[in-house]
């Protein structure tokens, strides 16, 4: 009898032991790693990589935590963690491929003639080595089509939607996406109206990832309008294309 409670007890000591290791080494959804080192290197958009670069020790353990996760730990989360947990992961690794690199005057610089920085295997996520690539193409784009998400990643230049200066959490995601939309729709440098000639110029976004705006929307126009928080636009405004700034989004 005493033989028994004991194995009892002895069982649920390790039941609780082991519920209270999973609870200390879960992921920490609210990214409170990496929001530091955004708040501390990042204002406006523009980062300071030349004294990230000194002080990367915060952000690689960040990194570390990011590859961590495994497969099965991924699948548990709900679809709010992962799209936070994603966007997150393709900011801070496109910041550590600058950094490895740096100084660098665009991203483009880096990966050689014949091959692209987003296709560099430089890190490790969900068990394998992975592409910045693999994040954007292969899991956002592909598993939540969520168009906004091309204003919340960031490829590390100035024709981009500016980084975000807190990390993007599952609890504020939507607000934290909308924000980011309107602001870079409302944005004169990357999106403006010509009144006269009735044209709408868009940043070459637009353009590369069209599908995934007019899936729900039906035509770039309809996403603008429902997205930028601005007077609609009539329906006959034509749609042309800006430019796009590779230089480095670098805070001088």
């Amino acid at each position: 009898m005493r033989f028994s409670t004991l194995t009892k007890f002895r069982s649920l000591f390790l039941f609780c032991l082991f519920f209270l290791n999973v609870r200390l080494f879960a992921f920490d959804h609210s990214h409170s790693q990496f929001s530091k080192q955004l708040k501390k290197y990042v204002q406006n958009g523009f980062v300071d990589y030349s004294t990230w670069k000194t002080n990367r020790g915060d952000l690689d353990s960040y990194l570390q935590a990011l590859s961590a996760v495994s497969e099965k730990e991924y699948s548990s989360f709900s679809n709010s963690e992962k799209l936070s947990f994603l966007i997150n992961a393709y900011n801070a690794f496109t910041i550590c491929l600058i950094l490895d690199h740096y100084p660098v005057k665009s991203i483009q610089n880096i990966g050689g003639l014949f091959s692209s920085p987003w296709k560099i295997d430089f890190f490790s996520l969900l068990g394998n080595k992975r592409t910045l690539d693999w994040i954007e193409h292969e899991k956002l784009r592909k598993d939540f089509q969520e168009p906004r998400i091309h204003f919340a990643i960031n490829c590390a230049s100035r024709g981009c939607p500016p980084l975000f200066q807190e990390p993007f959490q599952p609890s504020k995601l939507e607000k934290q996406l909308s924000l980011v939309t309107k602001k870079f729709l409302s944005d004169i440098k990357f999106n403006r109206y010509d009144e006269l000639g009735k044209t709408l110029y868009l940043s070459k976004i637009f353009q590369w990832f069209e599908a995934d705006f007019i899936r729900k929307y039906g035509n770039l126009l309809g996403f603008f309008n429902f997205h930028s928080g601005l007077s609609p636009l009539p329906s006959e405004t034509s749609i042309r294309h800006l430019d796009y700034d590779w230089n480095l989004n670098e805070r001088k």
